[in-house]
């Protein structure tokens, strides 16, 4: 999967994205999941920081 999202990026200029990945805690159940996306290199704090 990692190397699809890569290769579609290479050609949209793949320096200005970053794959962040977040691990999640659920309130109902304890367990975590994860939550990936690719950003903008500005909004990556944003992401983290995010509850």
């Amino acid at each position: 999967m990692a190397k699809k999202t890569v290769a579609g990026l290479r050609q949209q200029g793949a320096k200005a994205y970053t794959k962040v990945i977040k691990m999640v805690k659920s309130d109902k159940t304890g367990a975590y999941s994860f939550r990936e996306e690719v950003l903008p290199k500005e909004a990556v704090n944003d992401f983290l920081n995010a509850k």
